[in-house]
Order: C-alpha cells, then structure tokens, then sequence
C-alpha cells in the first residue's frame, strides 16, 4: 500500500459535525419514505443488531495501522450501531436510520449517502461497509463520499457485491411449496446460476469491453449498475433489501477514470480479475 503524505486536519468538523455545507448532493433524489421507515424499523428491532464482524474488524485496523488515522478525521457512512467508532479517536457516523445511534456516544448524523452535510474536503478518510448495495442512487453517493474527502485521502468501499435479484422475495430460504411450477424452476436455477464460472462467462465480456472504450476514449465514464427492486415488507434473509447489484469492476472503473488510485488494482489485470473484498481509493491531490 501506498502510504499518504499531509498534515493532520485541525478543524474541528470532527467534534461538531452537524456544519452542513452539501455539495452534488444537493441535487440527489432523497431516499424515498419507505426506505428510511424500514432501517428504522430494522435498526428498533433485532434484525440488524448483529454486531461487526471479525474480518470487517481486521481490515479497518489494518487500514488504520498501514495508514496511520488513529488521529484523523473519519467519516462512516452506514456506520449503523456503532461497531466501528472505536477504530479511530476521530470518528463520526452517518446513517439513514435515527434508531440506529442508541449506542454510539460519537458524533452522529442522521442522513442519506445521497446528501452528505459536510463541506467539502472535510475528512482525511471515509469508509462505508455493507451499504452501497442499499443505496438508492448509488452515483450520487459516490459523489458525495468523494466532495467531503479532502484531496490525497483514502475512500473505503466494501458492500455486497453482486447482490441476486432472487434474494427479495427470499427464493433460497423460503420452502418450495411457497411457489408455483415457474417460480420453482427459477428456485432450482440458483445453485447452477451461482457458479463461479456461470458468473464469470456473465461480466467478463462487459468488462474487456468497458476497459477497450475507456482505452480508446478516455474520460469519467457513467457507473453501470444493476438496479434491484429491494424488499421493505419482509426481510428473508440477508440482503434482500438490496437495491443495486454492483460489479466491483464498474466501482474501479468510474473512480479510475477520475483520476484516482486503485490501491493494489492499478494494472488491467488485477481490475479485471477482481471478484469480492474490499475497494480502496486515494482521491487525486488536485
């Protein structure tokens, strides 16, 4: 990894968070009433109260060793209950769910990803963990994590990756006597649909395209996306409130694009092979 250069920030955004400055954001759909009663719900109840996980846990302290932003200030957007706040001294939580800041005795602001209420440049690093994939414009996201990251600081990006359309209706758990014959073939589908090889033969194509067309023309390309329709009356199992499925190529690509460093996905190789795992970026110094 490529260690970052600069002086540690001394505003004071990180103690008072609630200086509201959007920028693109502004522009950004909010998400929609539904979606933010459901994580309220979610977030109030014990389906999300489920505590980090120990790889998650390992790679943010490893991102903070290699790094050194025990005193920098980090923004997490998605950060639900808290499990992060103690990475870092400097921490503040974003999240769409008010019902989510029960435990965290850190700065909290209740807010989309969409629209983002710091000025600009604001923090030295942002990290977002299993929420992309529930974000309803994910661009706009992108945009708004990128504005408040000031220039050379680190973006961390590791949500649910090529999330299935069938998990909304809860095809892999629910019994088969829950569907009719067309819904059955559909549910006998997914084992043979989850190969690694079926998936490979779906995104390699569109992949060696997408990098020819950036090779041949370069500038910031659109982000190309699945959108997923996410269900917010039952939670069948994990993610079936997704709303986007995301190839972590498209994400690579629409940040290199801008001028940003892939961390360890500079050669055409290593974007084009990557499966799962977590993203890391340097935003451009100007």
């Amino acid at each position: 990894m490529i260690p970052i250069h600069g002086k540690t920030r001394t505003d004071s955004l990180c103690d008072d968070p609630a200086v509201s400055s959007p920028g693109d954001g502004e522009r950004a759909v909010p998400a929609p009433a539904a979606t933010r009663v459901f994580y309220e719900n979610q977030f109030g109840g014990t389906a999300y109260a489920h505590g980090v996980s120990p790889d998650v846990v390992d790679l943010i302290r490893e991102l903070v060793d290699c790094y050194a932003l025990q005193d920098k200030c980090v923004l997490e957007v998605g950060c639900g209950r808290g499990g992060l706040q103690g990475a870092v001294v400097r921490w503040v939580g974003v999240d769409l769910a008010v019902s989510a800041a029960g435990s965290i005795h850190k700065p909290f602001v209740c807010a989309s990803a969409e629209r983002l209420p710091f000025p600009d440049g604001a923090f030295d690093c942002v990290w977002s963990i299993h929420v992309l994939e529930h974000v309803v414009d994910l661009e706009a996201a992108l945009r708004e994590m990128a504005r408040v990251l000031r220039p050379g600081g680190l973006l961390l990006l590791k949500p649910a990756w090529f999330c299935r359309p069938w998990a909304a209706q809860g095809y892999e758990v629910r019994p088969w006597s829950d569907f009719n014959w067309m819904q059955k073939t559909a549910k006998a589908s997914i084992p043979f649909r989850n190969q690694l090889w079926y998936r490979l033969l779906a995104v390699a194509p569109k992949r060696l395209s997408r990098e020819l067309f950036q090779l041949l023309l370069p500038r910031p390309v659109e982000l190309c996306y699945r959108r997923l329709k996410a269900n917010y009356e039952v939670f069948w199992q994990a993610d079936s409130d997704a709303c986007n499925s995301i190839d972590p190529h498209d994400i690579i690509l629409w940040f290199a694009s801008r001028g940003w460093q892939p961390v360890g996905r500079e050669t055409l190789r290593r974007r084009l092979t990557v499966r799962t795992g977590a993203l890391l970026f340097r935003k451009p110094v100007s």
